[in-house]
């Protein structure tokens, strides 16, 4: 057995955590031989619930968890960590502006930021869940400035798993037969869904995704609203935020941060722009195509990107760009 790695997930008494935590602690995400220390933030008024969820983790009795810490202090919770799952951000609450959103999300992730600088390993791994996931995650990179800006990351993996999903159900085969599906740009209804380069498994053989869905009005327009606003729909059926699914992407996304990128196949993630080959402004959390290797991820270069693209990836920049300006007001630098 390796040593344990120490794993930090905020808002550690919220619904996704409740989702996530079991898989994490089981050796579904970091490997099924690595022992892990389970840091647990939330606000202070939310700790009597995280006992209870400290109670079902020990419940569980699950061979590689070695130690959970609960805790409301940065200070503790952010101690010499090798992963951090930054999922805790202030909700949208009705009424109220994006620029307050943006406001209140800036004073935690900055707080975040500076306590990764202080405490944690240079080498950890970070991903933002929180909302609005890029630009949150592009202020807590800011604030730790001595971590890689490589090292961040935000999720829109449930969003390629939307797509990829999308596309299975379409052509009537599972979702591992679907693969190479591309999230650009913001966690937001801007997100541009992409399948030009997408593949499906149809009988043993892989068919470009507009030739294997012989539908070019449904793959350019409802297929792409569907996954820019399955969230809002989930929200809209079920009362509440979709965890589950945020849970298993979370997971997804961690575990190939580990592990790597299966051989001919790459996954979106939201990651520091800087250089690109696609003419995405740089200094931005955006998404991209990336294939991962020993814990560094790659962006996919050389795809071809049509005119139809190319405007929903200028759109979606255009509003990262946005909120980046808004946000970087209020850091106050």
């Amino acid at each position: 057995m390796s040593e344990p790695i120490r794993v930090l997930v905020t808002g550690a008494a919220g619904q996704i955590a409740y989702s996530l935590l079991f898989s994490i602690a089981k050796g579904d995400v970091f490997g099924k031989d690595q022992p892990v220390v389970l840091l647990l933030l939330d606000i202070t008024p939310m700790l009597p619930v995280l006992d209870g969820v400290v109670m079902e983790l020990q419940d569980c009795a699950l061979p590689l968890l070695r130690e959970i810490v609960p805790t409301d202090k940065e200070d503790v919770a952010f101690k010499d960590l090798d992963a951090a799952i930054l999922v805790g951000s202030m909700p949208r609450k009705e009424g109220m502006e994006r620029k307050d959103l943006l406001k209140a999300n800036v004073a935690i992730f900055r707080s975040q930021g500076a306590a990764l600088e202080k405490f944690a390993k240079k080498t950890v791994k970070v991903l933002v869940v929180g909302n609005p996931a890029n630009t949150n995650c592009l202020i807590a990179a800011k604030s730790a400035p001595s971590i890689p800006k490589e090292n961040f990351s935000c999720l829109t993996r449930l969003d390629h798993n939307r797509a990829r999903s999308q596309v299975a159900m379409r052509c009537g085969v599972p979702a591992s037969h679907v693969k190479n599906v591309i999230i650009w740009g913001n966690h937001s209804s801007t997100q541009y869904p992409d399948v030009h380069h997408c593949l499906v498994n149809m009988s043993g053989s892989e068919l470009a995704c507009f030739d294997a869905v012989k539908d070019d009005g449904w793959l350019k327009g409802e297929f792409i609203t569907t996954v820019q606003q399955r969230g809002a729909a989930v929200i809209k059926a079920r009362k509440l935020s979709s965890a589950m699914s945020a849970a298993k992407a979370i997971c997804d996304h961690m575990r190939d941060i580990w592990s790597g990128t299966p051989e001919g196949e790459f996954i979106s993630m939201g990651v520091y722009s800087k250089d690109n080959s696609y003419g995405v402004p740089d200094d931005l959390i955006y998404s991209f195509p990336v294939q991962i290797k020993d814990k560094t991820w790659k962006i996919v270069e050389g795809l071809s990107i049509n005119d139809f693209s190319r405007k929903k990836m200028d759109a979606t920049a255009a509003e990262l760009m946005e909120e980046r300006d808004t946000a970087v007001t209020f850091l106050g630098v």
